[in-house]
């Protein structure tokens, strides 16, 4: 019975979710708000992937950044330069970044703790250091301009109001996807393998397997994200996709909760307004806020805000039951 009702709400919160979602982008609602949200969209889906890796798995990754930015740079080469159709150019993006996460994900796993978060920072600096540097491909510093917007048909997403629909279609896809990813069988052998290494391969399974996959589905989940990325502005250059992003990317997963599929929508929209709102007043400190941010989330809610609202949530309706009860 008590499931049944959990369940319920579930899929009550969901629609109204959903209902939100369409409303927010018209001009009678949050329509100045479109561009953010659009943007909290796409950082949803990074997270996602951040959330499978760290949450689930419990692998330490501080290089999403560098498949962020191979997303938009493989789309905006190759429609650019090569003129490959938009949708297919997302295409070959995502599976050229997931061949590359599988190629390194063995050797980077073979590490543990302190040792795998270094290899993965090493791996978004070498990154973000080709991307400025391999001009005659990435355009260094200066970037690449003209990127096409997508379109389907005669139907071009040339418009923000457009754009967040198509974004955020992509971002619920990868949503609902990972929600049934957690819910399955390699759901279950994901928390086995965060919660100890040696049982989960006492038991049958293939933990260097599991965690390569991992990462490879948020490489790719990055990936699409950075094509969004690039056929939204039009333009991509080397900055957001340095170490700066992977650490906000870390900050959105925890402030969401890292075990915590939906949680990511509250921790990109929690991290992405107040970096548009109040950080940028702070410069370069910001990285210091971030890491601020981080330590007050770990101590005072350390299984994510969304996680600690659902709580607080179940907590109002417990005491409310009861005081009807009593009357």
């Amino acid at each position: 019975m008590l499931s049944r009702v959990r369940g319920k709400w579930s899929y009550l919160a969901i629609a109204a979710l959903l209902l939100f979602l369409i409303i927010i982008p018209f001009k009678w609602f949050l329509g100045q708000y479109t561009v953010i949200l659009i943007f909290i969209g796409i950082h949803t889906m990074v997270t996602v992937g951040l959330c499978l890796l760290m949450g689930y798995t419990g692998q330490i990754s501080l290089g999403q950044a560098a498949f962020y930015g191979l997303g938009a740079y493989f789309s905006a080469v190759l429609t650019k330069t090569h003129g490959f159709n938009p949708w297919l150019a997302m295409l070959v993006a995502a599976l050229a970044t997931g061949g590359f996460a599988y190629a390194i994900g063995f050797p980077i796993f073979r590490l543990r703790g302190n040792y795998l978060a270094l290899a993965t920072l090493g791996l978004g600096i070498i990154m973000a250091v080709l991307f400025r540097e391999l001009d005659q491909f990435t355009g260094g510093p200066t970037g690449i301009t003209g990127i096409p917007y997508l379109s389907i048909g005669g139907f071009t997403f040339d418009s923000p109001f457009r754009r967040y629909f198509l974004v955020w279609f992509f971002c619920l896809a990868v949503l609902l996807v990972s929600q049934n990813i957690v819910r399955s069988r390699t759901g279950r052998a994901l928390r086995a393998v965060h919660g100890s290494e040696s049982a989960a391969e006492s038991v049958g399974i293939n933990v260097a397997q599991f965690k390569v996959k991992v990462f490879v589905l948020s490489a790719v989940y990055a990936s699409l994200a950075g094509s969004l990325y690039a056929h939204h502005i039009t333009y991509v250059n080397p900055s957001p996709f340095g170490f700066l992003f992977s650490v906000m990317v870390v900050v959105m997963a925890v402030v969401g909760g890292l075990a915590s599929v939906w949680g990511a929508i509250f921790g990109a929209a929690t991290v992405r307004i107040l970096s548009d709102e109040i950080l940028l007043r702070f410069g370069e400190w910001d990285v210091i806020v971030y890491g601020l941010i981080l330590v007050l989330v770990m101590v005072f809610m350390p299984r994510g805000l969304f996680v600690a609202l659902k709580e607080a949530y179940e907590r109002w309706r417990l005491t409310h039951r009861q005081r009807g009860a009593e009357a």
